[in-house]
């Protein structure tokens, strides 16, 4: 396997050189600074590439592009949009840049309340609290129609964590769910977001997913002759939010989206953090039934908490997916396509603990230096001693 690190390009305070370092080989990457929906100049991917090529890596994965909300909302300038992510993924396969991590979640990208949620053993880790998100839904956002969708007791519990919040406090919550975490495309304020939000009244599950089937039908055939797979990554959290839908939280949804665009070219990324956040998900079975199709892996562990809507970053090997379960699937799949020709499998440690250094230095919430170079040496143990203990070796 291909063990990976995302690197937010020129911008992000960790280099290439220390990326190399930590044990990576190759870079998971993306031009951030081209505008949401336009098109990806050759000239400006070729450059990147031999940046990165230069410090002696790979450009291994793109993460992401960006799919604009007029193509998750089906509006009348989806087409333009549609068109200039054909001319995008063309542009990465004229580069030799063969694998496109993505995205179908409405306005917000992963979500959570806490960026620096203290751990016992002095590190901080990410979280996602139910309540302080119930709270920034009813009270600070003042959504229409929340009220409905929390219970009497629901709605005390977040009346009384709003009330505990001076207007710093308040501020804070506001800016960490809304204002943008590393990777996303849009940052908003709260007007702008309650009109962002307004903007999908009317779309639920079955026309998001509408959407997105016209979507990959559209472009699923310029990725295969570019030589470009796809690779949808799930919701975070994998549940709907704020009235959004979400349709890429389950085995089911992964099936239907394989279903709707038959090929090679249309894979997932096999985020083991978000899949992972549903006890219903079984994420040892997901990458046995779903493995030709995936094209990228995420390596993270989240852990429920007492309301399992409740979780926070576990260590890679902590929380409550079966790490080792995984790993033993992926390098069975490994070993199918070395024997039959097959592409190679890209993983990557994702959103590490802050530790250390990490906790004075400047690095973005969930990809610390520390943190993550700690994650990659598990998984890389972990991948050792089960490619030695399997059949075959």
């Amino acid at each position: 396997m291909e063990y990976t690190w995302r690197w937010f390009g020129p911008a992000d305070p960790i280099t290439l050189e220390e990326i190399r370092q930590a044990g990576a080989t190759g870079i998971v990457t993306a031009l951030h600074e081209v505008p949401n929906g336009e098109i990806w100049p050759v000239e400006a991917i070729a450059e990147r590439k031999r940046t990165i090529e230069a410090a002696g890596l790979t450009w291994s994965v793109v993460e992401s592009v960006p799919v604009h909300d007029a193509i998750k909302q089906g509006s009348p300038e989806a087409e333009r949009y549609i068109d200039n992510y054909r001319r995008t993924l063309a542009n990465l396969g004229e580069c030799g840049i063969d694998v496109v991590c993505y995205n179908f979640m409405p306005i917000l990208d992963w979500t959570r309340t806490d960026l620096a949620w203290p751990l016992p053993d002095g590190g901080t880790a990410l979280r996602f609290d139910q309540t302080a998100f119930a709270a920034f839904d009813l009270f600070l956002l003042a959504r229409e129609g929340a009220e409905a969708e929390y219970s009497e007791t629901e709605r005390e519990a977040a009346q009384a964590y709003v009330g505990t919040l001076d207007d710093a406090g308040r501020a804070h919550l506001v800016d960490t769910i809304i204002a943008g975490l590393p990777g996303t495309e849009e940052h908003y304020t709260l007007e702008d977001f309650r009109r962002a939000l307004a903007a999908y009244r009317d779309i639920d599950a079955e026309r998001l997913r509408a959407n997105l089937a016209t979507f990959l039908r559209a472009i699923v055939p310029t990725a295969e002759e570019a030589g470009v797979r796809l690779a949808i990554h799930p919701d975070d959290p994998p549940r709907e939010l704020l009235g959004l839908p979400r349709v890429v939280s389950t085995a089911d949804d992964a099936q239907a989206i394989l279903d709707c665009a038959p090929s090679p070219a249309n894979g997932l990324t096999f985020c083991t953090g978000s899949y992972g956040v549903r006890e219903d998900n079984n994420l040892v079975a997901m990458v046995e039934r779903f493995g030709p199709y995936i094209h990228f892996a995420h390596l993270r562990a989240t852990r429920r908490e007492a309301d399992p809507r409740s979780f926070h970053e576990a260590g890679h090997l902590n929380g409550d997916v079966d790490m080792v379960g995984v790993i033993g699937e992926l390098i069975h799949e490994r070993r199918r396509r070395q024997q039959e020709g097959g592409h190679r499998l890209p993983l990557r440690p994702d959103h590490g603990h802050h530790l250390l250094d990490d906790l004075t230095r400047d690095s973005r919430p969930g990809y610390p230096l520390i943190g993550r170079l700690k994650g990659l040496a598990e998984l890389r143990g972990v991948a050792c001693a089960v490619e030695r203990l399997l059949p075959g070796r």
